[in-house]
């Protein structure tokens, strides 16, 4: 996995849509599903919503933690899915 792109979905915003503005890593993993049967986008913001869409599947937020540390994410955030 590119560590490029897990910095990227700490930090990039959603730039459409109901949840614009919203960190990628904090989008809803119902709204990640529905992109999922839809289609993702296509190129980079596609490539970004299929790995956190397969992180938050399978558990593996916590893998993120340290980057959102890092990357100025909120540090305390309980996250629910």
């Amino acid at each position: 996995m590119n560590s490029e792109i897990l910095k990227e979905i700490c930090i990039v915003k959603m730039p459409f849509g109901k949840y614009e503005g919203t960190i990628l890593a904090d989008l809803p993993v119902s709204y990640l599903e529905w992109f999922n049967r839809q289609g993702m986008p296509k190129g980079k913001l596609g490539m970004q919503l299929s790995t956190i869409y397969e992180i938050k599947l399978n558990g593996l937020m916590d893998l993120l933690t340290p980057i959102r540390q890092l990357y100025g994410s909120p540090k305390n955030k309980t996250y629910k899915f």
